[in-house]
């Protein structure tokens, strides 16, 4: 139940040890599996991500996997046996044998929100929440641009940083 804590180039000592309490989450980032660790005798303020390579506590990921797969089972039951949706969003993406399910502003929904945008694939997509649907969808940014204006210009105001150099702020005299 221990981690590993990277040395610091100025240190030829042994890595020091850590004991992991308890995991607190999960996560794929790079490719890597990560997970969030609590650690014994620390606070929740010092929580870190590990890579799943660094950690020594096999039977605590395993029950935190187990843990994660029955909450998941729990949630898919009751959702079937309500009938309503969860409030997390599920992100539709096309796979193979989908191309019949429409997609985007072809499913006749009214735009919410953008959650995200990537250019990952290529050109510029969106992840967009629609209205009425706990699912989004990635949306080609020229779609969006044209279909929904507003609500891309609301998305990149709420991400603006406005910075001011000495010259700008001066009063002329």
């Amino acid at each position: 139940m221990s981690a590993k804590k990277p040395s610091s180039p100025e240190l030829d000592e042994a890595p020091e040890e850590y004991v992991v309490e308890k995991i607190i989450d999960s996560r794929i980032r790079n490719g890597v599996k990560e997970y969030l660790l609590k650690w014994i005798g620390y606070d929740d303020k010092d929580n870190t991500w590990e890579p799943e390579s660094n950690l020594d506590c096999p039977s605590l990921i395993k029950a935190f996997e187990a843990d994660r797969a029955a909450k998941e089972a729990e949630r898919n039951k009751k959702r079937k046996a309500t009938g309503t949706p969860t409030t997390d969003l599920k992100v539709v993406k096309k796979g193979k044998g989908d191309d019949k399910k429409l997609h985007g502003f072809d499913r006749g929904l009214q735009p919410e929100k953008i959650i995200g945008a990537t250019n990952s694939s290529g050109p510029l997509m969106f992840l967009m929440k629609w209205v009425g649907t706990d699912e989004a969808d990635l949306v080609p940014a020229k779609q969006a641009n044209v279909k929904c204006p507003q609500i891309v210009i609301k998305f990149y105001e709420e991400r603006l940083s406005w910075t001011s150099s000495n010259a700008e702020s001066e009063v002329k005299e």
